[in-house]
């Protein structure tokens, strides 16, 4: 229903932090038509490409229902809808840890603010964000927000002016 928990861990912390998260609608929809077309239950399809490529990771994806499972395993893949699903999911995360990492900004560490603003513009423009709508409440809020510095408010109201257009 696209409603779940993101565990992830921030270097040099011992514990892991798990978040609640909301796909939107648009998103959920993305994904689950990429599991339907891989047939992923079904299918024991390798989606390791001929290709190595270690430095970029180990992406795993992994489904269950009911007692069948399935688990693949590649750091590329010529198989589009298996890396769009793993890119797809890569950006969910990205726009997770960024809400995340800005409410821990707001909270107690104001001057990361406008940092955090430039590397969400940077994923906005690079089309690294799950859906940049559900940022607008945020950067409402972000811009009237006087415990961060006005660079970091003013860097909100541009960003979301951008998302509503």
């Amino acid at each position: 229903m696209g409603r779940g928990k993101i565990t992830f861990e921030r270097q040099n912390e011992e514990n892991p932090i798990t978040e609640p998260i909301e796909l939107s609608t648009a998103a959920l929809g993305r994904i689950l038509g990429l599991w339907s077309e891989l047939h992923f239950l079904d299918s024991n399809t390798n989606y390791q490409s001929s290709k190595q490529f270690p430095h970029l990771g180990t992406m795993r994806i992994r489904m269950e229902n009911g007692e069948r499972n399935r688990t693949a395993e590649f750091n590329w893949s010529d198989n589009k809808s298996a890396w769009t699903l793993v890119s797809e999911y890569r950006r969910v995360a990205d726009q997770a840890i960024l809400v995340f990492n800005m409410n821990v900004a707001r909270e107690i560490q104001p001057l990361n603010a406008p940092q955090l603003m430039d590397e969400m513009e940077m994923l906005y423009t690079r089309n690294g964000l799950s859906d940049p709508q559900q940022l607008v409440p945020l950067l409402k809020e972000l811009r009237t927000d006087e415990h961060i510095p006005l660079i970091a408010r003013n860097h909100a109201e541009r960003l979301l002016k951008k998302i509503e257009k």
